[in-house]
């Protein structure tokens, strides 16, 4: 019975997955160019996946014979020195099922005591790739757990030096080389000690005589740019749910939950799979009803936020131990900080790199998908309630009404008493940052202890000189939409409810809420109804 898988590899025959020939495709083009290339994606973005469906393409055109080995299991002592590892190597592609299927085993197997640098390793292949006349094209797999060994770089140097030669008619080496793993493997670069003249004896390095080193270039930058991109479009989650629906007979509009799951996820397969998952074993389970809903999608969200997986604590993980990169995503969330996307800057592209961020339309960064920052919401709030314990204290007041919706306006209201309450008396209202700085921050931490458990919240940010955050709010099965801005007067006050009311109409809500921001009119903290909406004043 096939299912929505999460783990580990997935089967067209096994799993419901999404449509990517067009994908492997453009792989295959880069392999039909002989091109070496770098596939570095964020965890859990189906990359292994991707390997295993390009080893089954190439197998079924016949012209290829596709190695495909994994880093994953190597044990340290491989990276002892250059013998361990090239013995390592050799054995690995000995064991591979399409070498053994061919009987070339023995050939590998034969040249390991021969070798004991990346010389005769370079020398070993070439006798070997000359016999087989095969175009092989090989694959490692999770070379991340190798990336930061220098015996590792050796390695890579050594198959750059094939391929250049190999350009120039002087040697013979893979077809095709694919590496994948987290980090980009041509921004490595090699420093080899003097000790090991031997270990590295190819060209392009140089000796600096004061540190008694040899200093080498990227051993890699002989790769192809990898533009492929990885993530599901629209039209690709689209193919994964009409195989659903025809496979189990539930019915659903594809186009509007593929729509509805791209929205919150941008496309990052874990997540599109997982949302997937909790509405089909979760969600439906008891219902007599199979067909899928939009709302069912906002409900597993909901379900999702709540769990602690691999994905959201390697987030979690990252903020916390990198001071400069919670400071960037936090002014992103809160802020609506510009931030140019430039991936020289280390910090943009730890988090490129980690797949926490992504590049919007006018070329700043922003975070990647609306679970991500949903996620690193959560993650701020709360840290910064456990630094401010004091500020609101427990929720007692009533704000879920006798029917169990929510009471937008009572929470509005008693975050603006508590406001005035705390904080009138204070220069906190001079601050000319006054809401970028504290109160988004400030009505996130009053509001998620009164939603947790019901609903959740996103923000749309609108750029312009208001500099407005749109937060929607989801309690239960009703949706709300809140804008906080800033004061500047009557003109851009109009063009804000503007806005609110086209943003409300686009969502289907017939009551909006602004929490406005105003140091300019001696503190009156105020509200008023203005065609639909609530104005609250703090």
């Amino acid at each position: 019975m096939k299912y929505f898988n999460i783990t580990g590899l997935c089967y067209p025959s096994d799993t419901f997955m999404v449509d990517t020939s067009q994908k492997i495709a453009q792989i295959m083009t880069m392999i039909r160019k002989k091109q070496y290339f770098v596939i570095n994606r964020p965890r859990q973005y189906g990359k292994t996946t991707t390997l295993t469906l390009l080893e089954l393409e190439l197998l079924k055109s016949e012209e290829y014979l596709p190695v495909f080995i994994s880093f994953e299991s190597v044990d340290n002592t491989s990276y002892k020195d250059p013998k361990a590892f090239c013995a390592m190597f050799l054995k690995m592609l000995s064991k591979n099922q399409n070498i053994k299927n061919k009987d070339y085993s023995k050939y590998f197997i034969d040249s390991i005591d021969k070798v004991n640098n990346f010389d005769t390793l370079s020398d070993a292949l070439t006798e070997i790739l000359n016999i087989i006349e095969e175009k092989i094209v090989l694959m490692i797999d999770e070379v991340d757990k190798s990336s930061d060994n220098q015996i590792f770089l050796y390695f890579l140097g050594m198959l750059r030096d094939k391929y250049l030669k190999t350009q120039r008619r002087q040697d013979i080496t893979f077809h095709s080389v694919i590496l994948v793993g987290l980090h980009d493997v041509k921004s490595l670069k090699m420093r080899i000690y003097e000790e090991y003249p031997s270990v590295y004896p190819y060209s392009g390095s140089h000796i600096d005589s004061q540190e008694k080193t040899i200093i080498y270039n990227s051993p890699w930058n002989i790769a192809t740019d990898f533009k492929v991109d990885m993530s599901f479009s629209t039209v690709e989650i689209g193919s994964m749910l009409q195989d659903y629906a025809a496979t189990t007979g539930n019915s659903m509009d594809t186009q509007s939950i593929s729509e509805k799951l791209y929205f919150w996820t941008s496309g990052y397969p874990f997540l599109v799979s997982k949302l997937c998952k909790i509405v089909d074993e979760e969600i439906l389970i008891n219902r007599e009803n199979k067909k899928w809903e939009i709302i069912d999608i906002d409900k597993s969200v909901s379900i999702l936020l709540k769990e602690n997986n691999t994905l959201f604590e390697s987030l979690s993980k990252n903020l916390q131990n990198n001071l400069e990169l919670s400071s960037l995503i936090e002014s992103v969330i809160f802020k609506n900080a510009d931030v140019p996307f430039d991936l020289l800057d280390p910090i943009i592209n730890f988090a490129f790199m980690y797949g926490m961020i992504k590049k919007n339309e006018k070329d700043n960064i922003k975070i990647h998908n609306k679970i991500f920052e949903e996620t690193m919401t959560n993650y701020f709030v709360s840290i910064n309630s456990r630094k401010n314990k004091s500020i609101f204290g427990k929720i007692h007041e009533p704000y879920i009404k006798s029917d169990g919706r929510l009471d937008m306006a009572m929470v509005l209201r008693k975050f603006q008493e508590t406001v005035k309450e705390k904080y009138s008396s204070r220069d906190f209202f001079k601050s000319t940052e006054f809401l970028e700085d504290e109160v988004r921050m400030m009505f996130f931490m009053f509001l998620k202890p009164i939603i947790n458990g019901y609903g959740f919240s996103f923000k749309e940010v609108q750029t312009g000189p208001e500099k407005r955050m749109d937060v929607v709010v989801i309690f239960r099965d009703e949706k709300f939409v809140i804008e906080l801005k800033i004061w500047r007067g009557e003109e851009y006050h109009k063009s804000g409810i503007d806005q609110l009311h086209g943003y409300m109409k686009s969502e289907s809500i017939n009551t909006g809420y602004m929490l406005i921001a105003d140091k300019t009119r001696n503190k009156q903290f105020e509200e008023w109804e203005e065609e639909g909406i609530l104005c609250v004043v703090i």
